[in-house]
């Protein structure tokens, strides 16, 4: 299948909320181009739906100024469509997005001349008196641009206009691992505050981002409104062609990948997200061998007290850690992790 034929069988899917694991080189951006394609209104050929993607990212574009010795450097945005919805947005609504990053600038809009193009680029600076112009970095730059995409989501009549679909891909691309708990819980909010009205299309190539969503849509605590109304699915390449499988079908290749992004993790950093991705890798394994939950599995690989054990991994992967701000595991979660991970790895030796 071509990306074409992906997004035609993600439009016809009943469900509102399509969760994609998509493998690093199968086209994520070209696949939200095509979704965008084909659902144009047939007569005016209008977008029907919101991006976040690739493109809209280079939107905006660095004036640095330099023949001012970058006194007035300046982040640039690229004249589009979204243009029109400027006007509705304000400082203080993308101050609210970006306050669970801890931003250290601060930033001001320079608008067009003429209002009604909306705004023309914008300065951060971190002395409020003076407001001196400053270059923030490439991963403050990309929170920055998914945090003024929300603040547009938010727009009600750019909502009004392209009401059947938001479509987000992979907004993580840059981030720290310490900020994913922040987006996974940026993108429930979207789907929490649209789910009944139009449908949230959400790419990734990131593990964590795709296992914590998947984990609050399926089995968190207020699963019982998303779960019949969820689809996860893989996205790979097969022989060639493009594949679009459910979780369910492609459980061994996905908990292959969590047993690779596991053991990367416990030889750098281990961050709060990876005991989410532990819980799926138990669950996979407890699943594929025909029985219940993670007890089963922790008791195969011999770990004495499971239920206890078992207990406190659910804890650990369910608890609000999004809120903290470095999202590290303390010294006894490391040791418990470690020690869950290589006992997995004695007794079913995976080869990955």
């Amino acid at each position: 299948m071509n990306h074409t034929e992906i997004a035609t069988q993600i439009k016809k899917l009943d469900e509102n909320i399509v969760l994609i694991y998509a493998f690093n080189g199968t086209g994520k951006t070209r696949l939200s181009v095509s979704y965008k394609d084909i659902s144009k209104d047939s007569e005016s050929g209008a977008h029907t739906g919101v991006y976040y993607n690739a493109f809209s990212e280079d939107l905006f574009v660095w004036d640095n100024d330099e023949d001012n010795d970058n006194a007035g450097i300046k982040l640039n945005i690229n004249y589009s469509s979204l243009n029109a919805f400027h006007s509705f947005l304000d400082i203080i609504n993308i101050e609210e997005k970006l306050a669970l990053y801890h931003p250290k600038y601060k930033f001001r809009f320079n608008l067009y001349d003429d209002l009604e193009r909306g705004i023309e680029s914008i300065t951060f600076y971190v002395d409020e008196e003076l407001e001196t112009p400053i270059k923030i970095s490439r991963g403050e730059e990309r929170i920055f641009v998914w945090c003024f995409f929300l603040a547009l989501f938010d727009v009600d009549s750019l909502a009004n206009e392209h009401d059947a679909h938001f479509f987000i891909d992979d907004p993580v691309s840059s981030l720290d691992d310490h900020n994913i708990f922040i987006t996974a819980e940026s993108i429930y909010n979207i789907i929490e505050d649209n789910y009944l009205k139009k449908r949230i299309i959400i790419t990734t190539h990131h593990i964590g981002l795709f296992s914590i969503l998947f984990d609050k849509l399926k089995k968190g605590q207020k699963s019982g409104r998303y779960n019949k109304l969820t689809k996860p699915y893989i996205l790979n390449i097969k022989e060639g062609d493009l594949n679009l499988s459910s979780l369910r079908n492609d459980v061994f290749l996905f908990h292959l990948h969590l047993l690779q992004t596991l053991d990367e993790a416990k030889e750098s950093e281990l961050f709060a997200y990876h005991f989410v991705l532990l819980r799926q890798l138990l669950e996979n394994i407890s699943s594929f061998l025909g029985r219940g939950g993670i007890g089963f599995t922790l008791k195969e690989i011999g770990i004495e007290n499971d239920e206890e054990t078992g207990s406190l991994i659910n804890s650990l992967s369910h608890k609000n850690a999004y809120r903290l701000q470095y999202n590290k595991m303390s010294p006894t979660e490391e040791e418990i992790f470690k020690d869950i991970f290589e006992k997995i790895n004695t007794k079913y030796k995976f080869k990955y």
